[in-house]
């Protein structure tokens, strides 16, 4: 019977939004900080002793339904480790332009070498630069930490970095103090773009 008053209804919202106060943010002067658990930028993490967690399994590749992840994993030998166990993630690179963010990569690392932190000021005029290579996601050295390859200083063997009693010297799982942090070098230094197979990752 009133039908004629539905169109008055749709507005209603519109009309009382009007008048509500405007929520200005003063970005990027200002910046709200992001959620504790916020997917931003990815981060490889390192083992107390700087040797990475990354075992080049390519589980995150796999997960990742934007193909926006490559891996090549390679050998470790006793005169060139970068990680505990038989195999390293020797080329590592994360397409931003395809990466959606949806944090699949992250669950699905079995040695949570890779996690996502709150940066989220990615943007740039350079595709190329919008690749990411290990050396931009490697996280930095911390005191006590020494640049790999170089043998194992918390355990004689894989088990022991996992299992043993080396895991208590080990960062927390999640710890910001440890994940989560930018490379340095990364956000100073110009990158020339990806060294990546010619038509995989900047497809």
């Amino acid at each position: 019977m009133f039908d004629f008053l539905n169109p008055v209804k749709g507005f209603g919202i519109t009309f009382t939004t009007m008048f509500r106060k405007v929520n200005t943010e003063q970005y990027p002067e200002e910046k709200r900080p992001t959620a504790p658990r916020y997917h931003g930028r990815h981060v490889l993490n390192r083992h107390a002793d700087g040797l990475e967690k990354c075992i080049g399994c390519e589980l995150c590749a796999w997960a990742c339904p934007a193909d926006a992840i490559y891996v090549e994993g390679a050998d470790n030998t006793e005169e060139a480790r970068f990680s505990p166990g038989e195999r390293y993630g020797a080329i590592y690179q994360i397409n931003y332009l395809r990466c959606i963010f949806c944090g699949l990569c992250i669950e699905a690392c079995p040695t949570r070498a890779l996690t996502m932190t709150n940066e989220y000021e990615l943007a740039d005029d350079s595709r190329e630069n919008l690749i990411f290579t290990k050396e931009d996601l490697l996280a930095p050295l911390l005191a006590g930490m020494e640049p790999p390859p170089h043998a194992m200083r918390l355990g004689d063997n894989e088990s022991d970095y996992y299992a043993g009693p080396a895991v208590a010297a080990m960062p927390v799982g999640g710890d910001p103090a440890v994940e989560g942090r930018l490379n340095p070098a990364a956000a100073t230094t110009p990158r020339s773009g990806p060294a990546h197979e010619p038509g995989r990752a900047a497809e």
